[in-house]
């Protein structure tokens, strides 16, 4: 663990030495503190007795895996959760990401990389908590009218585009399969295609960039989804 005591702690769960001493490096350079486990079997119990800010968690871990522990976090807490993995299979994304997992990234990656969205979840997670209709950064949204502004310019949306911006905009930066997001647009759960979630991401788009035309507000994420983020990207 790093000396400084007075910054975020943030759980590493890693097997391999050598790469979570260099995460431990970048961290710390980023102005968090960090603690390392490099067995599965180790971590409901380090939580339970520790308060870290986030968890770097591993899949391929000894003694118990990480989409196993992922789901026993989350059924006692709700501490942010970055997968990282080699496993790339899209069923593993979207599984990890049901189970409550916050992001979820691919090795190799770069450190730096990591440490931004350990940074990205981390300032989502403070935003949270803002209700619906208040102002986030790029857009305000109005549910009564089915309408979006950015404080001068408005467009209007049809009911399943407002319903998908608002599920997407509660939680900027979290990502959703299109499995998620149409049990959440079409509650009387009517049958309809990953292409039709596309459409709508589309259109809405489209709609979205009359007001923001040099921002792109909904990013797709490979092989897994769609995420709202109203910060630029950092790059790696």
């Amino acid at each position: 663990m790093t000396d400084n005591t007075n910054a975020p702690l943030i759980l590493i769960v890693e097997d391999e030495q050598r790469l979570a001493a260099l995460l431990a490096d970048y961290l710390h350079a980023g102005g968090y503190r960090s603690a390392h486990l490099a067995e599965g079997t180790e971590v409901l119990e380090w939580l339970r007795d520790h308060r870290p800010a986030l968890v770097l968690l591993d899949l391929m871990l000894p003694g118990r895996d990480g989409l196993t522990l992922c789901r026993e976090i989350r059924a006692e807490s709700q501490i942010p959760i970055i997968i990282t993995t080699a496993r790339v299979e899209e069923i593993d994304r979207l599984l990890g990401l049901e189970l409550g997992a916050d992001d979820y990234v691919c090795k190799p990656y770069s450190p730096r990389e990591l440490v931004a969205r350990v940074k990205a979840v981390l300032r989502r997670q403070q935003v949270s908590a803002e209700p619906v209709g208040a102002q986030s950064g790029a857009i305000d949204l109005d549910p009564a009218r089915l309408r979006v502004s950015d404080g001068e310019r408005t467009v209007e949306l049809t009911a399943v585009e407002f319903a998908l911006l608002e599920t997407l905009h509660r939680a900027p930066g979290r990502i959703y399969s299109r499995e998620q997001l149409m049990e959440r647009i079409y509650r009387d759960r009517r049958v309809v295609s990953d292409r039709t979630i596309d459409s709508h991401v589309k259109k809405l788009r489209r709609k979205l960039a009359e007001l923001h035309p040099d921002r792109e507000l909904i990013h797709a994420v490979y092989g897994v989804g769609y995420r709202y983020e109203d910060q630029p990207d950092t790059p790696a």
